[in-house]
């Protein structure tokens, strides 16, 4: 110990140094838990409290061990996650020189290239098994777990259960976690510190009716969300009472299947606010720092859509405020590693803390870009017990940074998951341009290719972040924007032509965007693939072949002809276009229609198939040969007899059927729920009708398109 450490430590000194509170420092010091000297009329930590590492858990009512500080090298590193987090991880740990290891549970698909990165990896029974991951990281002799983002990064009992296996635990101690990462204890924290917080209800009362009582003092519309969760899961506005008991059952639900905890805590619902964070990092030697803000408030089903740094809307005053406030609330819980500050600004510009997530954002390489710093790097670092090294003062911001998320969704039927197999990627490049993906860059048009990916509903359905930085906000949205052009994904639906309209918006454009903007603006429909476009792309597809079969049905000194399926329909159309070979992909202008279009069309591969991304929608141009009709004569039929038939909107399990056969029914009533990436869908009656009979059954697998009711 040094001469400093050696003299009698005040509780916020002592605090940094444990890793808690100021105030759980002051009652121990009461209770007589931690050697006290008294020094004046104030009790201080005896600094024999730090002579020998004191053998006590981090729980609550329990001491924490004050050996935090000591330095401890990570050669293995095991990343409790699947997809972009490990991708991310791993690029990081590498150039540290260390030893990867990663997870594969029995729900991933076949191939699943994000495991490419890794130097190891080690079967458990699923992501969220807290005691099997321990168990098989110890069995490896790893040195640490990164929890990434998602999953268990937030859960303090993982946290503690690494610790007490001897490793090193890469993100805020378990006590931090319990602090902040549980939404309610987290507006307890806060409102001791005198930040704002929104009306609300955090109690121990959890009982249905206790909490309906509480939504109706706050008033509606209120919004639900779990108390141990983060992403928007499980979160849901409620504006009357009638629909309490029905969303709070199923809020419940979703809590439980997510983060195994059906808590809730209640808020006042802001219409239409803006959501800035604050991006904070800790060392456990008493050093904090917040690394700018971020703007989120572009967001659909409560889960962010595009991030950027600095936010457009907060002045130098706002700034340190919000700055200060993110500090406070890390300092008094004991942080530690890389978390965020999350709070909502109203439109009079009064801003209200949100939450704390205890761990590193999805959305960090934002905050990277403007301050050049490794946000991962940062967080091992502090791991293994190494200072921050810089101050504040150092930190610098260059320029603005912008990103989008990639997912797998269908954002013209309600930004439902999209489920398929991912044949092949074009990521863009560029000045400014930075791509985190889960599909690995092997799969890139251009290289060798690796095997076709499948896309499941099982999990979060994000593909990829496109992060785009530049000297100013005009250029870094350009920029994006020009890298979503860019972008190909070719087999599954995107939200690609969602991004593209989004960073054309004028609210976006004029950073006038709120959390309201994509619920009230986006009525997009989807780019219904017309006769020209699908000809063109088989026609170009089999021309490309240079084989017998793609000439056939073509004749001399005659309009080209090319025989397609075309959905549910077999016809044999004309091509009025012009093409151009550009890298390994037919770029298909179509000059028969009154707007000029362009369809990227990839190499048909041997069974004449063809695929295609027309905006982010997935196409697959089929050559007939021979023609089928089984289809189309099902649809006439169908049609012949004024029926409709309720498909699945996207894969998933059949969790609840409302109706029964002969049912009369309203439009949009609700026919069944469809649970999908651990959150329930309703699927509705499209018009006034009668249910002529129900197909399906709950715990029933279903997939996109595949018929669940008939009406009559």
């Amino acid at each position: 110990m040094t001469d400093r450490d050696r003299h009698p430590m005040g509780p916020g000194e002592a605090a940094r140094r444990l890793g808690v509170s100021t105030r759980t420092v002051q009652r121990w010091l009461r209770e007589g838990r931690l050697p006290a000297v008294t020094v004046g009329a104030r009790l201080k930590v005896d600094p024999a409290a730090f002579e020998q590492p004191a053998a006590f858990d981090s729980h609550e009512g329990a001491v924490p061990s004050t050996a935090v500080t000591s330095s401890r090298p990570i050669r293995r590193l095991l990343i409790a996650n699947r997809g972009e987090p490990v991708v991310r991880i791993a690029r990081t740990a590498h150039e540290l020189g260390m030893t990867v290891v990663g997870l594969e549970a029995p729900a991933e698909p076949g191939f699943a290239s994000w495991r490419m990165v890794l130097d190891e990896t080690l079967d458990v029974p699923s992501y969220l098994d807290r005691q099997a991951i321990v168990d098989a990281a110890v069995e490896c002799n790893n040195d640490a777990v990164h929890p990434g983002w998602g999953f268990l990064a937030e859960d303090a009992a993982f946290a503690e259960a690494v610790e007490t296996a001897g490793m090193v635990w890469v993100g805020p101690p378990p006590g931090a976690m319990r602090a902040l990462g549980d939404k309610a204890a987290a507006r307890h924290l806060a409102e001791g510190l005198g930040i704002p917080i929104l009306p609300g209800y955090d109690g121990d009362d959890q009982a249905d009716a206790a909490l309906a009582v509480e939504a109706d003092r706050i008033g509606y519309p209120v919004l639900l969300k779990p108390s141990a969760g983060g992403g928007g899961k499980g979160m849901h506005v409620i504006r009357s009472a009638v629909e309490f008991p029905e969303t709070l059952a199923r809020a419940r639900r979703e809590a439980l299947g997510s983060f195994g905890d059906e808590r809730m805590v209640l808020e006042r619902y802001m219409e239409a606010p803006r959501h800035v964070e604050v991006q904070l990092l800790f060392d456990a030697h008493g050093n904090g720092v917040h690394l700018g803000e971020r703007e989120c408030s572009l967001q659909r089903r409560h889960q962010k859509v595009i991030e950027e740094s600095p936010s457009p809307n907060v002045s130098p005053a706002l700034r340190r405020r919000l700055g200060g406030w993110a500090l406070a609330l890390g300092r008094e819980a004991g942080y530690r590693s890389a978390g965020t500050a999350e709070f909502l600004i109203t439109q009079d510009g009064e801003p209200y803390f949100l939450e704390l997530n205890a761990r590193l954002q999805v959305e960090h390489p934002v905050t990277e870009a403007v301050t050049g710093r490794d946000v991962v790097a940062d967080q091992l670092r502090v791991a293994q017990g190494e200072a921050l090294g810089f101050s504040q003062d150092d930190v610098r911001f260059t320029g603005h940074a912008i990103e989008a998320r990639l997912y797998a969704e269908d954002p013209w039927a309600g930004f439902v998951p999209s489920a398929g197999t991912i044949e092949g990627v074009r990521w863009p490049r560029g000045e400014g341009i930075r791509v985190d993906a889960g599909v690995a860059v092997g799969h890139d048009l251009g290289n060798d290719p690796y095997l076709s990916e499948e896309v499941t509903t099982r999990f979060d359905p994000m593909l990829a972040k496109v992060i785009a930085h530049g000297s100013d906000r005009t250029q870094a949205v350009a920029r994006l924007a020009g890298a979503i052009e860019e972008l190909r994904v070719y087999g599954i639906t995107t939200n690609r032509g969602f991004l593209r309209w989004l960073l054309r918006h004028p609210p976006v454009a004029g950073a006038s965007a709120t959390t309201a903007t994509i619920d009230a603006d986006w009525h997009g429909k989807a780019p219904v693939p017309d006769d020209e476009t699908w000809a063109a792309a088989a026609y170009h597809a089999t021309a490309s072949l240079r084989q017998p079969q793609a000439r056939a049905g073509f004749r001399l000194n005659a309009p080209p002809v090319a025989r397609i399926r075309l959905g549910e329909k077999d016809r044999t159309l004309p091509i009025a276009s012009t093409t151009e070979p550009q890298r390994d992909e037919w770029m298909v202008g179509l000059s028969s229609i009154g707007e000029p279009r362009a369809l990227a069309v990839g190499e048909p591969d041997p069974m004449m198939v063809a695929l295609a991304d027309l905006d982010g929608l997935a196409l697959r141009p089929t050559i007939a040969l021979p023609p089928t009709v089984d289809a189309a004569v099902s649809h006439a039929v169908r049609a012949a007899e004024g029926g409709q038939t309720v498909t699945a909107p996207m894969p998933g399990t059949i969790l609840d059927v409302r109706v029964v056969d002969g049912e009369e029914v309203e439009a949009h009533q609700v026919l069944l729920l469809l649970e999908a990436m651990k959150m329930e869908n309703a699927v509705s009656a499209p018009a006034d009708a009668t249910v002529r009979r129900v197909l399906v059954e709950p715990g029933q697998t279903v997939s996109r398109g595949e018929a669940l009711v008939e009406l009559a």
